[in-house]
């Protein structure tokens, strides 16, 4: 647990002009806590009690069938709040599904009573809440359609060109772009040896180096059929 700084409020502009009442009231009463990477935040069917501000770091949100596959909901950024968390405040239930700490973070935590406090006698408070409870709505229906509509090749390739590479390799295991793309591992693994074949890229352990990206690049072009 770490000290109040006043200054934490500035990677959240959305919040400065927030009445002094009820800046005077988020300053007193949140706290900043530290914690390292693959820390879990929050479990599914845990109850919530607190409203999580991201200061530092990057938070995955993702969801876990009773199969064991996985999908990633989507991930907080610095500056931004959890919209799980939000709506499970708001509606008094637990949650449904788990959040983990992909590198070390910093949250600036505001407790339940506080937050409904804040929700309550606060427009700007508000304001902040439900603009950032509908931007990430968009981003889940966008998802949703994704995961329900588009080929798998196409999300398979945009995906590969959008993780970074170290030495020339993209570090990633086939069940991690499964449980990126919510399918199986099985899948995935078919997908990717059909681009080895092609020879569009190479697969080691635990590492996949892009040969042609450009090959890629126009399977993963969403205008073309």
């Amino acid at each position: 647990m770490m000290s109040v700084d006043s200054n934490w409020l500035a990677s959240f502009p959305q919040l400065s002009a927030l009445e002094s009442a009820a800046a005077r009231a988020l300053s007193d009463g949140v706290r900043l806590m530290s914690l390292p990477a693959g820390t879990v935040l929050f479990r599914e069917g845990q109850l919530c009690d607190n409203f999580l501000l991201l200061l530092e770091g990057r938070v995955r949100v993702q969801k876990v069938a009773s199969s064991g596959r996985e999908i990633v909901l989507y991930r907080v950024e610095p500056g931004e709040s959890c919209i799980l968390t939000t709506s499970c405040l708001m509606a008094s239930e637990a949650y449904s599904a788990e959040g983990i700490a992909e590198t070390d973070v910093r949250a600036a935590i505001v407790g339940d009573a506080l937050f409904h406090d804040l929700l309550g006698r606060s427009a700007v408070f508000r304001r902040f809440v439900f603009g950032a409870c509908g931007q990430r709505l968009a981003d889940l229906l966008c998802l949703l359609q994704d995961v329900a509509f588009e080929r798998i090749d196409r999300r398979l390739a945009q995906i590969l060109l959008a993780m970074p590479a170290r030495q020339g390799a993209i570090e990633a295991t086939h069940q991690t772009l499964a449980t990126e793309l919510g399918t199986a591992r099985e899948v995935v693994s078919r997908q990717l040896k059909d681009f080895e074949r092609r020879g569009w890229l190479r697969l080691g352990r635990g590492s996949i180096v892009l040969l042609r990206p450009e090959a890629i690049a126009k399977v993963g072009d969403p205008s073309r059929l």
